[in-house]
């Protein structure tokens, strides 16, 4: 290993030593490891039904046959729980890939060349921060997704819809870091030699000026995992997000709308799963906030 290897694994170490340190991080990551681990393996070995409709178990509170108990129509609010992990964590990663993709090199190319390019796409960026992202998302759902649904089938038709709306709609906060970033390592001496011995733009941008803002994109794509699943329960509780047979956590949460007084218990395990999922999200983003910020 030569010393810049070195130099870059003590770097890691020194960030994982700050991050154990923050106790709410920790939380985090091990609750977000733990729902993982449970809505890929769980139903492996709880081998419940979900789509199951047996209306003598409907609104059946929480028992050892139903640990969460069942819903209006007799289906396992567990079972459901586990598999709407699945959609809402597939659809909060793949969301945050498009966003960060987008953010990185909208950012990178305007902080890299600057002038004439970095004005026109910060005025880009301004105009898409400026939009009102939920009535926009809600228009272009309502609008879009029956055409979809035709092209690539119902669900998976309407995962693309709204992964690519979520994500195209979220990666300015992650453009304007990578920006400031990069008009700010371009005038650093390395860069002024690269540039020397004839470093092409396409190097300079992704050998030598990437790497350095790679901890405030991970930051960014942390906290951006957390938006891009309440948006989403937030589309699926108004109704437009993914067909009624596929449950999700603000599925779940829309049907239960109207139990809240005779089955409470409906609406407070899915809440809860997206409450205590985007809150250990939002810590893990904090402390790695702490733990690779140079500064600290």
């Amino acid at each position: 290993m030569n010393k810049i290897d070195q130099a870059e694994s003590n770097l890691w170490l020194d960030s994982w030593r700050k991050f154990k340190r923050d106790r709410t991080a920790l939380f985090g990551l091990f609750f977000i490891i733990f729902i993982s681990l449970s809505i890929i393996f769980l139903p492996f070995i709880y081998q419940v039904s979900v789509d199951k409709v047996d209306f003598l178990a409907a609104s059946q509170p929480p028992s050892w046959q139903h640990l969460f108990g069942t819903n209006d129509l007799g289906q396992d609010q567990l079972a459901r729980i586990l598999q709407g992990g699945r959609v809402s964590l597939t659809v909060g990663i793949a969301s945050m890939l498009v966003a960060i993709f987008l953010g990185t090199i909208i950012g990178a190319i305007a902080g890299f060349y600057g002038g004439i390019i970095d004005n026109i796409l910060m005025r880009i960026t301004d105009l898409f921060l400026a939009l009102p992202q939920l009535p926009l998302l809600l228009l272009i759902v309502y609008l879009f997704r029956e055409s979809i649904k035709k092209i690539a089938g119902a669900e998976l038709g309407v995962f693309i819809l709204i992964v690519l709306l979520i994500g195209g709609l979220n990666w300015m906060s992650v453009a304007r870091l990578v920006r400031a970033n990069f008009l700010k390592l371009r005038e650093m001496e390395f860069v002024s030699a690269a540039k020397v011995i004839g470093a092409k733009p396409s190097r300079l941008i992704w050998t030598h000026l990437f790497p350095n803002v790679l901890s405030v994109i991970i930051v960014a794509a942390t906290l951006s995992v957390g938006n891009a699943i309440i948006t989403e329960s937030t589309l699926s509780f108004l109704g437009l997000g993914f067909p009624p047979d596929v449950p999700t956590w603000g599925r779940m949460l829309f049907e239960a709308k109207d139990f809240l007084t005779s089955a409470p218990y409906m609406a407070l395990f899915p809440g809860m799963a997206i409450f205590l999922t985007v809150l250990s999200i939002n810590y893990i983003g904090d402390g790695l906030r702490d733990a690779l910020d140079p500064k600290r």
